[in-house]
C-alpha cells in the first residue's frame, strides 16, 4: 500500500530485491569456493564483481533516500537494512580474500558446514526482504527472521567447535592464526545475517 507515495523512477523494494539478490549470489558463490577448496584468478574476480554490483545498489538506496520524502518504512530502516545487506556482501568477498591471500588449498570440513549455513541464512533473509513488498507477508518474514536467529546460535557453536579442533591438532602456530580468522570471519556472516534479522523485525513491529 505504500508503494503508490513513492517517486515513479526509482522503488525501494527493487533495489532492495537486488541487493539482497547479490547477498545470495555471493553464499552461492562462497560454497562453490570452500567446495572446490582452492581460490583461482577467475573466482576471485566473480566475486569482487558481485561485491562491487552489491555496492552500487546500497549506494543507489542510500543516494534516492537522501533525495525522497515519503519513504516505505522509516528512513533509519532503509539505511540499516541497505547497510547491513551491503555488510554480509563484504564480510563473504573478506573471507574469500583471505582464503587467496593465506594461500589455502584445502577443503575444512568445519568451513564447508559454514557455508551451508551461510547459503541458508542468506536464503531466508531473501524470502524475509522480498516478503516486505507486502504486510501480509508478515508470518512468512517472522518465520525467516526465526531462521537466520536459530543459524547465527548455531554457528557459534560450530565456531567453538572448530576453534577447539584446530588448537588441539594444528601444530603450526601460522596455520592456527589463518583460520582462527577464517571461522570467526566466517560465523560473523551469520552475526550480521541476524543483525539484519533485527532490523526487518523492527520494520514489522512499526508497520504490522
Amino acid at each position: 500500500m505504500f508503494r503508490r507515495f513513492l517517486p515513479q523512477d526509482f522503488n525501494f523494494f527493487e533495489f532492495f530485491d537486488k541487493e539482497v539478490d547479490y547477498v545470495v549470489r555471493a553464499a552461492k558463490l562462497f560454497n562453490e569456493i570452500i567446495n572446490k577448496g582452492e581460490v583461482d584468478i577467475e573466482t576471485r574476480e566473480k566475486m569482487r564483481d558481485i561485491e562491487h554490483e552489491g555496492d552500487k545498489i546500497a549506494y543507489a538506496i542510500i543516494d534516492h533516500l537522501n533525495k525522497t520524502f515519503i519513504t516505505p518504512f522509516d528512513r533509519e530502516d532503509i539505511h540499516a537494512l541497505a547497510k547491513k545487506l551491503d555488510d554480509v556482501n563484504d564480510m563473504i568477498n573478506t573471507i574469500v580474500s583471505r582464503l587467496k591471500i593465506y594461500k589455502i588449498k584445502r577443503t575444512d570440513p568445519y568451513l564447508i558446514e559454514f557455508g551451508k549455513m551461510i547459503e541458508n541464512s542468506t536464503a531466508a533473509l531473501s524470502c524475509a526482504i522480498k516478503g516486505l513488498r507486502d504486510m501480509k507477508n508478515s508470518k512468512t518474514i517472522i518465520s525467516s527472521c526465526l531462521d537466520m536467529n536459530k543459524l547465527e546460535s548455531e554457528a557459534d557453536k560450530l565456531r567453538d567447535r572448530a576453534l577447539e579442533n584446530l588448537l588441539e591438532k594444528e601444530k603450526d602456530p601460522i596455520e592456527v592464526i589463518k583460520w582462527k580468522e577464517i571461522y570467526q570471519d566466517t560465523e560473523t556472516v551469520l552475526d550480521i545475517c541476524k543483525a539484519t534479522a533485527h532490523v526487518i523485525e523492527s520494520i514489522l513491529v512499526k508497520q504490522v
